[in-house]
């Protein structure tokens, strides 16, 4: 049977290189490009915006093929790690904005899903980083604390 809803329309994108090496063309030393990433965390840049800058105006096309380690991991030894993992505060500030919308339009019933949704993502990723040790065991989202949490 053929696929009929499938959301995948193709396969174009963007692959990642093959081999972890840095590209010849590029003439970023390792020394230049932790400094920048430092720079950029202390300015108050999240990992994956650190990336999109050092890919498009420095020509850094992968940081951990340059560094043999992640933009995340250079961010963490610096002591400049936020207290939340990134994709658990992005969700954190998606339930907060949807839930101030739904102060002003309660009747909104798609909206009320969405938070519906978004905040049982945010119970999912932070039970499993309780379980890797990201996140304290006793960490709990509360969604009337919510906007206190992210930054």
């Amino acid at each position: 049977m053929a696929k009929m809803h499938s959301r995948a329309k193709g396969k174009s994108g963007s692959t990642r290189p093959a081999v972890l090496k840095p590209p010849e063309w590029s003439n970023q030393t390792p020394e230049w490009v932790t400094d920048k990433i430092v720079e950029l965390a202390k300015a108050g840049q999240s990992p994956s915006m650190i990336g999109l800058v050092m890919r498009d105006q420095y020509g850094v096309p992968l940081v951990k093929a340059v560094l043999g380690k992640s933009i995340s991991d250079i961010i963490k030894e610096n002591g400049l790690a936020p207290s939340l993992p990134e994709d658990l505060n992005n969700l954190i500030k998606k339930a907060v904005s949807v839930r101030k919308h739904l102060e002003e339009n309660p009747k909104d019933l798609h909206s009320k899903r969405g938070l519906q949704e978004a905040e049982a993502k945010i119970q999912r990723l932070s039970r499993y980083y309780k379980k890797s040790g990201v996140l304290p065991a006793d960490w709990k989202y509360e969604p009337d604390r919510a906007a206190i949490l992210i930054r």
